[in-house]
């Protein structure tokens, strides 16, 4: 899930217990998956905050390896590796309206 804070960061949080290390990944990392850590919060939650430009941007969450998609974001588009997750930034909300 995400949520754009007051500072204008964005804020990625991610669930998934008896995981040991959690990255964000997406079109603002070129998809490499160990670029974005995420930080745990205790009782199987991970966060990580991150300034991005407005735009919509495509991401996933990579646990131990495994890539998930977040459900709960501004959408899904369908990409040959599976689902990615959808954020819609600034200008760019009025176009994804």
């Amino acid at each position: 899930m995400t949520t754009v804070l007051s500072t204008g960061q964005v804020e990625f949080r991610f669930f998934r217990r008896g995981v040991r290390h959690v990255f964000v990944a997406g079109t603002f990392t070129n998809w490499q998956a160990a670029s974005v850590p995420m930080k745990p919060m205790g009782d199987g939650w991970w966060r990580a905050r991150l300034s991005l430009p407005d735009g919509i941007h495509q991401f996933r969450y990579v646990a131990d390896g495994q890539w998930f998609t977040d459900y709960a974001a501004q959408g899904v588009e369908h990409s040959k590796w599976g689902l990615n997750s959808l954020l819609v930034l600034g200008s760019a909300q009025a176009l994804a309206a």
